[in-house]
């Protein structure tokens, strides 16, 4: 950290000194909702205090509120998930004990960036972790740069955060936009295929159809059509007319959020204009949705029964156990990814948090996940990891389609390009 902004912050450690009574939450006006995994036993006792340098602290934003709420409560249950299995349950490594932080950042860049600002000003976290929108996200790994802090980017997806915004601190267990775009790619592209885009009007949105559109056409196809919809829209009758009179074989959708454009893909009738509808299977509350999709060939990231190893089927059972019965969604286990890399580094380094020597762990490090092994890329610290090719068929057990394996697609197989150079 600059000369200046280590003055600086002693200065107002001193002036602070005989004021501390007045410095309570109370006075944060950012707009900021923030929870804490230690600040009260069951109880109602407050919980003993450890001792300077014996608590390892994580800071992790979320969309607790707004447009993306299902996807922070996802990251949330799974990283408190990955903190307990990662710990055996005790919330300590290497004698140290773990507290992490959650702040909402509405889905608001500039709230994110206030929140992550509070997190290692107020708070002193040792780690960043977040965050639900790519937006927020972008907005707040300079800052990781600028106090020399790791941050673990989950579930954000946008390829620029590990290409061309990259900086050596940020480390992502969430996918990339690109290795979607090769899971979806690989299911429908091919010689002479035309194809066209429907994405929201934001970095992710164009992210992710680029990567589509350039692996798609490393396979033969031709982009026919690109549109990309405003990310709050809930009419998307213009959009689909376009796409409908570009004629693509395949429609290739991108969408975060619970404002879908399926019914009114639907109600267009698009399949019968010949066109095929592909895309990545989101999270359940969407699949309601999708039930005219069955039959589809897609992707997806994570659905509860697709993965086969031991520490999907503990995320499984006990999510079950503590939500009456509700199975992980799709970025919880992102979440767990998350709690998980950083606690596997942090066995490695011995509890040492000092930034240069998480760095030089993390690099190449790879740790067991719901997704099995991933690996922190050295290049881009891009971790590669499981995707899962799938069809979409009806079920017994719900009313609405479900993700059914075709294939697990290896890391090596959707391993995205190195953007960052």
């Amino acid at each position: 950290m600059k000369l200046f902004r280590i003055l600086s912050l002693l200065f107002l450690a001193l002036l602070a000194f005989g004021i501390l009574a007045a410095c309570s939450d109370s006075n944060d006006t950012s707009g900021e909702k923030e929870t804490s995994s230690s600040t009260e036993e069951a109880d109602g006792s407050e919980e003993v205090s450890a001792e300077p340098g014996e608590t390892i602290k994580i800071g992790v934003l979320a969309s607790l509120t707004g447009a993306l709420e299902s996807y922070g409560d996802q990251t949330k249950k799974g990283f408190e998930l990955g903190i307990e299995y990662a710990t055996d349950g005790t919330m300590e490594v290497a004698g140290k004990k773990i507290e992490y932080i959650f702040k909402d950042t509405e889905t608001d860049p500039t709230v994110a960036r206030q929140a992550a600002i509070s997190l290692l000003e107020d708070e002193e976290v040792d780690f960043l972790v977040g965050s639900s929108s790519s937006g927020d996200t972008l907005a707040v790994t300079p800052l990781a740069e600028e106090y020399e802090k790791i941050m673990v980017v989950e579930p954000a997806a946008a390829d620029s955060i590990t290409g061309s915004e990259y900086n050596d601190y940020v480390f992502r267990t969430a996918r990339n936009s690109s290795q979607d775009a090769f899971a979806a790619a690989a299911a429908v592209a091919g010689e002479g295929v035309k194809i066209a885009t429907l994405a929201p009007d934001y970095s992710f949105g164009h992210d992710g159809a680029k990567a589509f559109i350039s692996a798609a056409e490393s396979l033969g196809a031709e982009l026919v059509h690109e549109e990309y919809a405003d990310q709050a829209a809930t009419d998307f009758t213009a959009n689909i007319q376009k796409i409908i009179e570009a004629k693509p074989d395949y429609l290739y959708v991108v969408w975060a959020g619970a404002n879908t454009p399926w019914n009114q893909i639907v109600d267009m009738k698009v399949e019968d204009h010949g066109i095929k509808v592909t895309t990545g299977v989101a999270d359940i509350a969407t699949l309601p949705t999708m039930t005219a999709l069955a039959g589809m060939e897609g992707f997806t990231l994570y659905y509860h029964t697709l993965p086969d190893n031991e520490v999907n089927d503990w995320l499984v059972e006990q999510h079950k156990s503590k939500y009456d019965g509700a199975v992980p969604d799709l970025f919880t286990a992102g979440g767990m990814s998350a709690a998980l890399a950083i606690v596997e580094a942090l066995k490695q380094t011995d509890g040492d948090t000092n930034t240069d020597t998480l760095m030089e762990t993390m690099e190449g490090m790879s740790f067991e996940t719901p997704k099995g092994t991933m690996t922190f890329r050295e290049e881009d610290h891009q971790a590669l990891q499981e995707m899962y090719s799938v069809t979409l068929e009806e079920s017994d057990e719900f009313d609405y389609p479900v993700p059914v394996l075709k294939r697990a697609l290896t890391p090596e197989e959707t391993a995205p390009p190195i953007m960052n150079q």
